[in-house]
């Protein structure tokens, strides 16, 4: 750490998820692996959410090369808002985006867990492009170097 209040490094984005063991197998067969599992609530959770009577079951899931890490969260109480399906060009969070060596075998891993492809699979420029919807409607982008 700098001292300075400058970020050193991005430790984790986080997810929030209607059902955790969904979510854990899912991001498991794009190969994650579970980090660990917890569940967290009392007045510190409720003070820094700004929220009360927070209780929820997260789980957090790292790359292979362990330097990218999702913390997938299901809100046990109070339940999760559902706003329904964010559009990919709608404001604030996007996607999340995962380096693969086969789109095409990637798509076939996800698929029994409930990925649903929302466009096509694309090339463009050195690299073949698929945008997934994961589980709780999360857009998952998935990326292969191609010659």
């Amino acid at each position: 750490m700098t001292g300075d209040g400058a970020a050193a490094r991005l430790d984790n984005i986080a997810i929030v998820v209607d059902d955790l063991e969904k979510a854990k197998a899912f991001f498991g067969a794009l190969g994650m692996e579970l980090e660990g599992e917890a569940t967290v609530g009392g007045g510190e959770v409720d003070r820094l959410l700004g929220l009360d009577g927070v209780r929820t079951a997260l789980a957090m899931m790292r790359t292979a090369d362990g330097h990218g890490r999702i913390e997938l969260t299901e809100y046990l109480s109070p339940p999760a808002a559902d706003d329904g399906s964010t559009p990919v060009h709608a404001l604030g969070g996007h996607r999340v985006m995962f380096a693969v060596d086969d789109v095409d075998a990637a798509l076939d891993r996800l698929r029994p867990h409930g990925a649903e492809l929302i466009g096509d699979i694309v090339r463009y420029e050195t690299h073949q492009l698929a945008y997934v919807r994961g589980p709780a409607g999360i857009t998952v982008a998935l990326a292969a170097v191609v010659e």
